[in-house]
């Protein structure tokens, strides 16, 4: 039996159709219809649909090894697709593959965003080779991409883009070698005079005066950090007053070799000073390592004894406050010096007189005499001029040539700043 078509008559050899069958009929060539006019799933109509199945792959893709580095990193490179573009907004990103051999297999290593040209594996095996591969990414869509390779990782003895760093460097060490061999020679270097270390004797007097011990605090470092170095130095200084005046000093430490240290350094003050026989060395012990147990000791001491001058030098954090306010409490005159900048206000706020910052390490310099030290703090000085000259010099070329245009201006400006960079 041949079926009529909808919508005709019937053929003359054909039963014509009811009402029902017709309806039927006609429902199934709809959906006929609209299932052949509907596009496939995650495919869109039109001409975008030709732009989201086919996506170009990176042009140019370079792998590299990373220069001026100690190895493990290497940088891959590429031109984006030609439809990676904001009118299209149909990549997603790229998509970076890695593989020890040319056939694979590949593996992801990473990904990133649409419109980057660059991305950087540091987790390569020095030494090793690898290839890369580099996809466009739209949706759910991955490009084809050719591969490159092998690129190999290694370390480099000199990172050649610090070169303004060891310029610098070799400047300032010229700079400190003459001045040493300038004072060694006889010439004089003239510090300026640091109130903190002038009030010295006066605190030493003072507790000489009251009958009182001297308490000096070497902070809470170990002889690794500068700080305590140059704490000890003034330790020293300040024992060979107190031997002069006969005068009882107490250094409790928190660290066994700064305790070693300040015996030392106290030791070789008392017999400088012609009193080998004053010289106690229980007043310089150990008390513990964990930092508020060693503030607690301090603490008790301060109470019990009531010192009539606290000296905090050296390395201080969350504790420069409590002490200096026991310190404080009991009258005591107080001078402190630390490098630790977030902890200068606090002594400020409650102690006589306050090294800040270069002064405290210029202390040791300026008490000892050393040629060597001298000779240092003065090539430091010239460098920290030469910096500054730099700067300025920096800073009126960019504002010339930001006022007049001039490309001059503006390169020099470049090249000033460029000695500043440390990547």
């Amino acid at each position: 039996m041949v079926l009529p078509i909808v919508g005709s008559n019937p053929l003359p050899d054909a039963a014509p159709l009811g009402a029902g069958a017709r309806a039927v009929l006609a429902a199934c060539c709809a959906l006929l219809w609209l299932a052949a006019a509907r596009p496939a799933a995650g495919q869109e109509t039109g001409a975008a649909s030709s732009h989201y199945y086919l996506i170009a792959p990176p042009a140019d893709v370079v792998a590299a090894d990373h220069p001026n580095d100690n190895g493990g990193t290497i940088v891959i490179t590429w031109t984006p697709s030609v439809n990676d573009t904001p009118r299209d907004d149909i990549v997603t990103g790229y998509e970076i593959r890695r593989a020890r051999r040319a056939g694979g297999p590949y593996e992801v290593i990473g990904r990133t965003a649409a419109r980057t040209a660059r991305y950087v594996d540091s987790s390569a095996e020095i030494g090793a080779p690898f290839f890369y591969a580099v996809h466009t990414v739209a949706g759910d869509v991955v490009s084809s991409a050719a591969q490159v390779g092998p690129v190999i990782s290694s370390y480099q003895w000199i990172n050649w883009s610090r070169w303004n760093l060891a310029l610098f460097g070799a400047l300032i060490s010229l700079a400190v070698l003459g001045w040493v061999r300038a004072v060694q020679r006889g010439h004089t270097v003239t510090i300026r005079p640091i109130p903190a270390l002038q009030a010295v004797d006066e605190a030493v007097g003072r507790a000489t005066e009251m009958g009182r011990p001297i308490l000096f605090v070497p902070g809470l470092q170990d002889m690794d950090d500068m700080q305590s170095v140059a704490a000890i130095t003034i330790l020293g200084r300040v024992a060979r007053a107190a031997a002069e005046y006969d005068a009882t000093l107490e250094v409790p430490t928190s660290r066994s070799l700064v305790m070693t240290a300040a015996r030392d350094a106290v030791m070789k003050a008392y017999y400088q000073a012609g009193r080998p026989d004053s010289y106690r060395a229980e007043s310089i012990y150990y008390t513990t390592n964990e930092q508020f147990g060693y503030v607690a000791a301090l603490n008790g001491v301060i109470c019990r004894e009531r010192p009539a001058t606290c000296l905090y030098f050296g390395g201080f954090f969350a504790e420069s406050l409590i002490l200096s306010e026991t310190g404080r409490g009991v009258g005591a005159m107080q001078i402190a010096g630390t490098a630790e900048t977030t902890q200068i206000p606090f002594f400020l706020a409650a102690c006589d007189h306050v090294l800040i910052g270069e002064e405290f390490y210029a202390a040791s310099a300026y008490l000892s005499g050393d040629p060597r030290q001298l000779g240092s703090l003065r090539g430091q000085d010239a460098g920290k001029v030469l910096a500054g000259a730099a700067i300025v010099a920096g800073c009126a070329l960019a504002t010339v040539a930001t006022l007049t245009g001039s490309s001059l201006f503006a390169s020099l400006a470049d090249v000033v700043a460029t000695l500043f960079r440390t990547e």
